[in-house]
């Protein structure tokens, strides 16, 4: 899958997690959580849609690593078959 492409899904799914968000509006090497004002719950919701869609296993000990959407789209990438 092409980093394009990763990143549509991610932020689909973030869309859908967060209606109100405005996409053009992101940094991508800031935290998340905080751009978009998710709890732990719509956090871990979101953590899960993307093992649903994107069919990556992201163990609870790689939480940590997935702050920014920098991050995020990195260790997707890099799971992801090419």
């Amino acid at each position: 899958m092409k980093p394009e492409e990763i990143k549509s899904q991610v932020l689909g799914i973030l869309g859908k997690i967060a209606p109100e968000l405005d996409q053009g509006g992101l940094r991508a090497d800031r935290p998340l959580r905080n751009q978009v004002d998710l709890d732990s719950m719509d956090w871990l919701n979101f953590l899960v849609a993307l093992h649903e869609r994107l069919k990556v296993d992201i163990p609870e000990a790689d939480y940590g690593k997935l702050q920014t959407l920098d991050q995020l789209l990195t260790y997707l990438k890099e799971r992801l078959p090419a």
